[in-house]
């Protein structure tokens, strides 16, 4: 009882996801018409071509003498310009079609694109990245398939298919109640072969997408990956998985295979003895001809050839219901960022409080207890403490990256909720331990796309913050190429362009989250005294490792699992021998 329970929710679930992708075409009616108009004229022509036969072999050829005349010659022309009229407008329905199928896969791909720009932090904490990639790219390129070969292929041959029943029941009634006796068969062998499918087809998609997850993770950290000997490790966990999604596949083929063409085909081949057999027993008695029995065999092919193409079709629509619910599940995923109230005020000073602030990652152990503490503009506060103790936590909701219910942020007196996402983020500048570079140039990656900074804006930024002269002596200067996550730069210069798309940008409060935790001890100079430029006028909160780069900070604040320990300046903080003191022996060799 369950699993039909199961299953008739699945089916109405499908139905459900098949009704949404269809909307997707009412932005190309027009389009959709005109491909239905080909594929309608395809069909009539395709349904008349018989009956030209049918006339020519019972009226032009007889077994005594065979006369070639102008009107014979007429009738080949007819016969043989309908074929070719046949193909024309059948290139013309399918390349519509693709029109079509391909502006709903943009459509898609765009919308669940955008959608992932707007997502939470959270969402991204608990999905792979292949798996997003596998939805934006293999699932959405199955969806393809059925707007294009598919759609148009149920379409037509569902025309063909009823235009054919009217073409057999008009030449013969009793053939065809005959014939039509075997299309129960025919839905039968179709709704099991969904029923049958449908589970392993969707474990198929499944496991593609871990795939691409693993193969993502494995690139991404190849070198931890190599540095720790674990390559047979992971060929065997990516075995696993290959295995697993050639199982699924294989289980789905042999469905596949035993009720769709052979299963079809044979019903085929039933119907023609069936036409023989009556043709054998009642062609004289009824003074059924040659003609009338070379149509018949032309209508039955083409009412079996369109159900064995609809029933492969299945096949693959199936295959793309599965995946548009995949990419819809990404569509309709709610772990949005924060929502703002949007009230129109504006982020002047930059002063900055947080009330009794608390916040749990998965709702049960909180990561941030009773935080509090203020900073004024053009302070610089920093946060220091062991791994895990809730430093970067503090920034993620200041960032509105995660939400949170407990306590209060306040941004000059307003509460940071009350802020547009725009105005909020367009004056914080956060600049990241790890430096992330863009595939481009290193213009494009200080201006970042805002027509809001000119050339010279980008140039006095990098002198700025002490990047111009490295950048000048590079080939193209300003224009030298930048790969995927600029790796072929040191860690330090990506650093100081990150530090010169922060200024570009002018924000009126900076977030340094560890800047300068993977910065060598000779680059470390450099990079200090552009932070110590950067910070000036500006509200700076810091996360900092390397407690040498926070002593001029006009407050510390020492966390521990999640609370505030110890505050204070440096020398106050030293004076008074906790935590702080503790960190401060450990760094510079003193016991």
């Amino acid at each position: 009882m369950t699993k039909e329970v199961k299953n008739v929710a699945s089916a109405k679930r499908q139905w459900q996801v098949f009704k949404r992708l269809v909307g997707y075409g009412d932005k190309y009616k027009f389009l959709l018409v005109l491909a239905l108009l080909f594929l309608f004229v395809t069909t009539i022509i395709q349904a008349i071509i018989p009956r030209i036969a049918k006339y020519f072999i019972d009226t032009y050829i007889h077994p005594d003498s065979y006369n070639v005349s102008s009107t014979v010659i007429y009738i080949l022309l007819a016969y043989y310009g309908l074929y070719l009229l046949q193909a024309i407008f059948t290139y013309l329905g399918k390349i519509t079609f693709s029109k079509v199928s391909f502006g709903i896969v943009r459509d898609l791909r765009n919308e669940a694109f955008s959608k992932i720009q707007k997502l939470s932090m959270s969402y991204f904490d608990k999905t792979a990245a292949g798996s997003i990639v596998s939805r934006l790219t293999n699932d959405t390129e199955a969806i393809a398939n059925m707007f294009g070969v598919i759609f148009s292929s149920f379409i037509s041959g569902t025309f063909l298919i009823f235009v054919s029943l009217y073409s057999v029941f008009s030449l013969n009634y009793n053939l065809g109640l005959f014939l039509s006796a075997l299309m129960p068969l025919v839905f039968a062998c179709m709704y099991y072969y969904r029923k049958l499918s449908v589970g392993a087809m969707s474990a198929t998609r499944s496991k593609l997408s871990e795939i691409n997850s693993k193969l993502a993770e494995s690139i991404d950290g190849m070198r931890i990956i190599q540095s720790f000997n674990q390559e047979k490790r992971l060929t065997e966990d990516f075995e696993k998985i290959n295995s697993d999604h050639t199982n699924y596949y294989i289980k789905y083929l042999k469905v596949d295979s035993l009720l769709l063409r052979p299963a079809l085909a044979l019903l085929k081949m039933i119907a023609y003895a069936i036409l023989l057999l009556y043709f054998g027993f009642q062609g004289e008695y009824l003074g059924l001809t040659a003609g009338t029995m070379y149509a018949f065999i032309q209508y039955t092919n083409r009412l079996f050839d369109p159900m064995i193409e609809l029933t492969q079709s299945f096949s693959a629509m199936q295959t793309s219901v599965v995946s548009a619910e995949r990419v819809f599940e990404l569509i309709d995923e709610n772990s949005y960022e924060p929502k703002q109230n949007n009230k129109d005020i504006k982020i002047n000073e930059g002063n900055i409080e947080f009330k009794n602030v608390s916040f749990s990652y998965d709702g049960k152990r909180d990561i941030l207890k009773d935080i509090s503490f203020k900073v004024n503009k053009g302070e610089t506060i920093a946060f220091v403490g062991h791994t895990g103790s809730g430093k970067s936590s503090i920034i993620n909701l200041f960032m509105r990256f995660y939400d949170f219910d407990r306590g209060q942020i306040l941004i000059d007196g307003q509460d940071i909720k009350d802020y547009k996402r725009e105005e909020l983020l367009s004056k914080i500048g956060l600049v990241l331990q790890d430096p992330f570079l863009y595939h481009g140039d290193i213009e494009s990656n200080i201006r970042l796309f805002s027509k809001n900074i000119s050339d010279e804006d980008i140039v006095e930024a990098a002198k700025f913050v002490d990047a111009h002269d490295f950048i000048s002596r590079l080939d193209g200067a300003y224009k030298a190429k930048v790969t995927e996550r600029g790796s072929t730069y040191s860690t330090g210069q990506r650093q100081l362009i990150t530090f010169a798309r922060t200024i570009a940008h002018n924000p009126k409060i900076l977030i340094l989250d560890e800047a300068t935790a993977n910065i060598d001890s000779e680059t470390e100079d450099l990079i200090q005294a552009s932070l110590s430029k950067m910070r000036k006028g500006r509200t700076t909160i810091a996360i900092a490792h390397r407690l040498s780069t926070i002593q001029d900070a006009n407050c510390i604040y020492v966390l521990d699992k999640g609370r505030i320990i110890e505050s204070g300046s440096h020398e106050d903080l030293l004076a008074l021998e906790g935590t702080y003191y503790k960190m401060y022996l450990l760094q510079t060799g003193n016991k």
